[in-house]
């Protein structure tokens, strides 16, 4: 019997990014469309929302599963989400896009193996 995740979940925290970049709704909107293509997700919907006075929240349904973001400007801090599942996908791609943009001075990251548990060979 073999064991072996369904997907990997990458939560990222960049820090140190600018306030302007990070309250910058098209600019957020354009990294998403950009990244998402770069990467070769399958793209359901895109949804972003720009707060007031300042930060952006934004979520993309793929079919891989989904990449969200939200944006503390005033903090200079950017949570994102990437859960992805499959092998057609290049997660690298749109985290190192993502990174090119937003230019943290500081990251970190954390990876989730989800549905660790499946079977993907049946026993008799």
């Amino acid at each position: 019997m073999l064991m072996a995740a369904l997907g990997i979940h990458r939560i990222l925290d960049f820090w140190g990014c600018s306030f302007e970049t990070l309250d910058d709704l098209e600019l957020v909107r354009d990294m998403f469309e950009e990244g998402l293509r770069l990467s070769n997700a399958t793209v359901i919907n895109v949804t972003l929302h720009k707060f007031s006075p300042q930060g952006v929240t934004g979520i993309a349904a793929i079919a891989e599963s989904h990449v969200s973001i939200h944006t503390w400007p005033e903090l200079g801090y950017a949570a994102i989400d990437v859960f992805s599942c499959g092998n057609t996908m290049h997660v690298d791609h749109l985290v190192k896009h993502f990174e090119s943009v937003l230019q943290p001075t500081d990251k970190k990251e954390m990876r989730i193996e989800r549905g660790e548990r499946i079977r993907l060979a049946r026993t008799p």
